[in-house]
């Protein structure tokens, strides 16, 4: 199966200039825990709930002031509609994270493929895999 086959198609970004209050406002609207960010027509980071929690509110840092980029986490990982499903989660597991931005032949961000996304899409034994590999404690 391919990427295209289970990947969500809904998916924007934001721009680095956007306010975490509205970030996480947007977050809270589309019962989304990440969302990426992007500038002059390119993905440059994500932002996904933890970020926002350890890096905007664990530091006690004046939230009203905080922008995308400052709670972001630089660059990004993505995967391409065509690759196969199998391809994407290797790099999930890789990389320890639990959402791809996917990536059509024109480089354009054209979806997102979660956890949910493989575990609806693929039998329990890759899912179970790709849940294990991402859930380890970080060292």
């Amino acid at each position: 199966m391919q990427v295209s086959e289970a990947m969500h198609k809904e998916v924007s970004w934001v721009l680095p200039t956007m306010s975490v209050h509205e970030v996480a406002k947007l977050m809270k609207e589309k019962d989304i825990g990440a969302v990426p960010v992007g500038e002059n027509d390119r993905l440059i980071g994500m932002i996904t709930d933890r970020d926002l929690a350890v890096r905007a509110l664990a530091d006690n840092r004046d939230v009203s002031k905080l922008t995308a980029r400052d709670v972001m986490s630089p660059g990004i990982n993505y995967c391409h509609t065509e690759d196969r499903i199998e391809e994407a989660v290797h790099k999930m597991e890789k990389h320890k994270i639990r959402r791809l931005p996917v990536m059509n032949d024109k480089q354009r961000m054209v979806g997102m493929l979660s956890i949910g996304d493989v575990s609806h899409s693929q039998g329990r034994s890759l899912s179970a895999e790709l849940m294990k590999s991402v859930s380890g404690h970080h060292a």
